[in-house]
Parts: C-alpha cells; sequence; structure tokens
C-alpha cells in the first residue's frame, strides 16, 4: 500500500499490530505500534486533535505563540504539526525528559524551557504548568493548547486509536493502555463502551502518579503519569486499573527488545508489565491488544542504559524469571 501525504501530519500509521508470543499462556497479544507515526508516537494524534481543536473554534494561530507542557513526545509531535504550518511553539518540560526528545523538539524549531523545581506532589507538572500561567498572564500573544482539558485530546483517539483497534480484530476481547493525561484512555472508552461493550479495558499508570491514587512518588521514565490528576481523566472508566512500578517497565522494555526485535518506549514497558500480572486471569484464547504509545530509541540513554536503572535504584528489574534477557545489569548488582 502507497501512503501520500499532503503534509506531514497526515502521515498516521494506524493500523500497524505485531503479534507478541511468549508473554505467558497467552496465545493473541497483539501490540499497536503507534512509533511509526510523523513525529515518532501516538501523540502525533493528540497534537493535531488540539490543534484541530483551537483552529476550530475561530482562534487564529498564525498570529499567535502556542505554549504547551510536554514530557517529550507530544512536545515532538507539537513541533512536527507547528513547523509544518509554520507556527512559534515554545514546550515547557522538566529534568526527566530525555535529551534526544530536547534535541528533537529544538531541531525542529520550538523553543524549549526546562524547569527543575519540583511540585508539591514531588514532580514537576505543577512547575511546568506554574510557569505556562505565568508566561500567559505577561503575553497576550502566548496560546496555550492545554491538553489536560483540551476535548481535542481525547476526541482525538476516539475517532483514530479505537476505531482503529476495533477494525482490525473480529473481536477484542481485553484492552491494554497506558494514561497520561488520559486522553486516550477517554477517547478510547468512549468508542468501545459504544461499538464493543464486552471489551474489557484496563487502564495503565506508574506508581507514583497522581492519576489513580491520592499520594505521589518520585518517577524517573517520560511518558505515563502525572503529579497531579488531569481533569479530563475520569478515574471511574475503566474496567481496571494497574499501577506498574519503573523496575517492571525496565523489564518488559528489555524483554520485548530480546525477544521480538521491537525496541519500545518506557510506556510500552509499562503496559506490557500490567498485561503480564493480568495474563493469569485472561483466558488463553483471549483477543488482548496492548497499545504501544512509542519507539525505543529515545531511551537507550535510560531504560535501556545499566548505570542509568542501576544510578535510579530500579535493579529489581534482574531478580525477575527474565533475567537472562537484561543484558549486562545482572551483572551490575
Amino acid at each position: 500500500m502507497t501512503l501520500i501525504a499532503d503534509t506531514v501530519y497526515d502521515l498516521i500509521l494506524d493500523d500497524v499490530f505485531l503479534r507478541v508470543n511468549g508473554l505467558e499462556s497467552l496465545e493473541q497479544l497483539f501490540v499497536k505500534v503507534e512509533g511509526f507515526n510523523a513525529g515518532g508516537s501516538i501523540k502525533m494524534k493528540t497534537a493535531r486533535g488540539l490543534i484541530q481543536a483551537v483552529e476550530h473554534s475561530g482562534a487564529d494561530l498564525s498570529n499567535l505563540h502556542v505554549i504547551e507542557s510536554t514530557s517529550g513526545n507530544l512536545g515532538i509531535s507539537l513541533a512536527t504539526i507547528c513547523a509544518a504550518k509554520k507556527y512559534r511553539l515554545t514546550c515547557v518540560t522538566d529534568p526527566n525528559t530525555n535529551a534526544t526528545s530536547v534535541a528533537v523538539m529544538r531541531a525542529l524549531g520550538a523553543d524549549v524551557v526546562i524547569v527543575d523545581e519540583r511540585d508539591d506532589n514531588g514532580g514537576f507538572l505543577g512547575t511546568r504548568l506554574a510557569y505556562i500561567r505565568q508566561r500567559l498572564a505577561a503575553d497576550p500573544h502566548l496560546h496555550w493548547l492545554n491538553q489536560y482539558e483540551n476535548p481535542g485530546n481525547p476526541t482525538a483517539h476516539e475517532q483514530t486509536t479505537a476505531p482503529s483497534v476495533l477494525k482490525s480484530f473480529d473481536r477484542v476481547d481485553h484492552l491494554f493502555l497506558g494514561v497520561g493525561t488520559g486522553g486516550t484512555l477517554m477517547g478510547c472508552v468512549d468508542y468501545f463502551r459504544r461499538r464493543s461493550p464486552h471489551t474489557r479495558i484496563t487502564a495503565v499508570d506508574t506508581v507514583g502518579s497522581m492519576n489513580f491514587q491520592n499520594v505521589a512518588g518520585i518517577r524517573h521514565v517520560p511518558g505515563l503519569g502525572t503529579s497531579q490528576r488531569p481533569p479530563i481523566l475520569d478515574r471511574e472508566v475503566p474496567d481496571e486499573v494497574v499501577l506498574v512500578p519503573e523496575w517492571e517497565t525496565v523489564r518488559e522494555c528489555r524483554w520485548l527488545a530480546r525477544n521480538t526485535g521491537l525496541l519500545a518506549g518506557g510506556s510500552t514497558g509499562t503496559v506490557l508489565a500490567a498485561v503480564r500480572r493480568k495474563a493469569a486471569s485472561i483466558a488463553p484464547g483471549a483477543t488482548v491488544v496492548a497499545i504501544a504509545p512509542d519507539l525505543g530509541e529515545r531511551y537507550l540513554a535510560s531504560v535501556y542504559d545499566d548505570d542509568w536503572v542501576v544510578g535510579r535504584g530500579l535493579t529489581e528489574a534482574a531478580s525477575t524469571d527474565e533475567q537472562s534477557q537484561i543484558g549486562e545489569l545482572d551483572v551490575l548488582v
């Protein structure tokens, strides 16, 4: 199939799935690979939805300066679209964002501001948002896309991610997806509840995130989780929530790479860790789809780097039956 797009933000490959064998007893496990989208992640759809929502409201972004908070992937996707549309963009991020993502944003023409003061919950989101509000108060030409409340966030996934899953399989018994802002979850829930109500939807979050907990903790892997719950997220909508510690994220990223050849990002590892935790309760022949938000090249200096893992106390990743898949980490610990 030939895909010729008129704009870079239409380069959305929404029908790419990898069958994964060998994860417990699951016979029909499919990973939806989002990393082949322009921008390198599922966030290209989010970014396009955010910008379209503002454009459809009548605002002229060509005469404004766009600003958004990001942990990495959304910023890259926004920078991709803004470069194509000639919009000015500032991405506000923090030290957990990997250097490669920051470099890509800047290469695409975005200004990048890195805040380094933790908020009251031990994360950086509150600090990023406080910085944006300060900038908004000082500059009337600044426009905040606000992924945390913008309805274009869940709508983007209701119109793309969810239907692409359902049309690819005769039946989807289980859908596992990670939760950052909650846009992917809310959009998929809205679609599946109408079109496939039997599908069990499992929301996956990181231990230390405030999305489904009331006590925050320190997190190191960017992507999933927040240090304050986003307004668009309804905690009650998923059928189940699985909280994953970051050492399991490391383990599953490396397991997937060594067993399938797919080098996936940290969010994917977290989602797969949740699948592994629930595998015993899933019928072996059930169709399970796990959404993989991005690829792993941007994580080579973090979840795939032994020194980084050891330095952040995530060495439990080597204390599993998958030790032989963890590279040199078991030697270091």
